[in-house]
């Protein structure tokens, strides 16, 4: 595959960087007292690998349906690189990106959900980073 032109890679930079703004976003939850922000931790979390998973698929050239659903954005991404199952783990966040934001959807989140959740978005940035031709 041929590396993309500047106005994909500019494209890609902006999801990049829209998806460290979500890990920076949980990392302020994490770091609040009590169990209050796990809810929306793990929601900032979640968008973050699905938006680490947007930029490699516009860096791939590829069009992607409008979905939260991080499996469905893998499957894509599967149809040019390999997934790992550490990087596959990261279907398990695709409910937080309805059960956070809408009354009667919120489940409880516990602290340890928001820590693996965090584990598994850093895996998903690194590994996206790692695969991208781009600086």
């Amino acid at each position: 595959m041929k590396e993309p032109d500047k106005k994909i890679i500019a494209k890609v930079h902006q999801w990049l960087d829209y998806a460290d703004e979500d890990i920076k976003m949980a990392s302020l939850g994490i770091d609040a007292p009590g169990e209050s922000l796990n809810r929306l931790t793990a929601y900032h979390l979640q968008q973050s690998v699905e938006k680490n998973l947007k930029a490699y698929l516009v860096y791939c050239g590829i069009d992607f349906p409008y979905t939260h659903n991080i499996s469905v954005l893998l499957e894509f991404c599967e149809k040019h690189i390999d997934i790992p199952a550490e990087i596959a783990d990261a279907e398990s966040l695709t409910p937080f990106a309805v059960s956070a934001r809408y009354p009667g959807e919120d489940e409880e989140v516990s602290k340890q959900e928001v820590l693996e959740a965090f584990e598994i978005a850093i895996r998903v940035r690194e590994f996206i980073r790692t695969n991208l031709k781009i600086r």
